[in-house]
């Protein structure tokens, strides 16, 4: 194990070492940013849609950075930052589900006055003469866009509800559905699948799943109901096995309507992920839409060829708010280039496990 460590660090000390002085770097800038920073009436909109681990760091980078005449405008739809890696765990674990949901207050605090603006609603459509319409009815304009809507999947990694109240009721009727099942199907062995696995045998070892039954190579048809529910899974052979609780934890949906109506040709007909360039500007195989440039998507929601993490959507974050201060600044454009290190996850599946 120990062995193993050094390898790792040694193989990614370059990375780690650049890291460091970039962020050293950031620092100094955002000191002297937030005292030469100056708001002006006519202040133009980036707008960044989405304040998950990508579209956060985006817009605070961007706070930490932009010139006088420009400021941050971030559209969020929860109340507060979901914290999605803690959801498989709380929806296992009673009476801590509100660690999970973190305000977005302060998070802009070292920021200058006046140049970060958060909307909690939707983004439900770009209008032409760079606009974003709001399901509220707002309309936004804007210099520069950064779509970092992420993905959708089925609880727990994802919540339906927006506001604290509602999410942290959805995660405890999900914690009440695990109690009260003894033989419990986890389907799918991703990040969310072992974490769920692990947690419930951990928590409940009474229960019936990981350690008893893990079957590999299958792909079993879920049963047609809303919610987390009991039913039969099918799998090779007819073999029939019927269970108290099935969770699937298998697949996720790219949130890019937001383009549909303006740019369908923005988004693969294959993945639904939005198509970008080199540089994470929107790629659209129309032609006519080519002289959109300064729109930007990255995260989750993003073809990039890169992972689809937490990590991989903030490194991405810099590559986009660099573009940008690039195109308001008549500088070379940057590519973003996937690093390997970027698709690292530490899973602790259990009270005491760590991987």
């Amino acid at each position: 194990m120990a062995n193993d460590q050094l390898r790792v660090f040694i193989k990614y000390f370059p990375v780690f070492l650049k890291y460091g002085l970039s962020l050293l770097f950031q620092r100094v800038q955002a000191l002297i940013h937030r005292y030469t920073w100056k708001p002006l009436p006519s202040s133009q909109n980036v707008v960044v849609v989405g304040g998950s681990f990508a579209g956060i760091t985006l817009a605070r980078r961007l706070a930490e950075s932009l010139p006088s005449g420009y400021k941050v405008v971030l559209i969020e739809k929860n109340s507060h930052f979901n914290y999605t890696f803690d959801f498989p765990r709380y929806s296992v674990l009673p009476k801590r589900e509100q660690r999970a949901f973190i305000p977005y207050t302060g998070i802009m605090a070292n920021a200058p006055k006046g140049i970060f603006e958060q909307l909690q609603d939707m983004a439900i459509n770009v209008l032409e003469g760079d606009v974003v319409e709001l399901a509220s009815g707002r309309k936004i304009p804007f210099a520069y866009l950064a779509i970092a809507t992420g993905v959708t999947q089925s609880p727990p990694t994802k919540l339906w509800a927006r506001e604290k109240a509602e999410a942290c009721a959805e995660l405890r009727a999900l914690q009440a559905k695990i109690l009260d099942a003894r033989r419990i199907a986890v389907v799918g062995a991703g990040a969310v699948g072992v974490q769920m696995a692990g947690d419930i045998k951990s928590f409940y070892p009474e229960k019936s799943n990981m350690g008893i039954g893990i079957v590999l190579g299958e792909r079993p048809e879920l049963p047609r109901t809303a919610g987390w529910e009991g039913g039969e899974l099918t799998f090779k052979g007819d073999r029939e096995e019927q269970f108290d609780l099935i969770i699937s934890c298998t697949g996720q949906t790219p949130n890019s309507s937001l383009l549909e109506q303006s740019f369908p040709t923005a988004i693969s007909s294959k993945t639904k992920s939005i198509l970008v360039k080199p540089t994470l500007q929107l790629h659209s195989v129309a032609e006519s839409n080519a002289q959109h440039h300064n729109m930007f998507s990255l995260g989750d929601v993003a073809e990039t060829g890169g992972p689809k993490m937490a990590r991989a959507g903030m490194v991405q974050a810099d590559i986009v708010q660099r573009n940008i201060l690039a195109l308001i600044n008549g500088r070379r454009l940057k590519a973003y280039k996937p690093m390997s290190i970027e698709g690292s996850l530490k899973l602790s599946p259990g009270k005491v496990s760590s991987r």
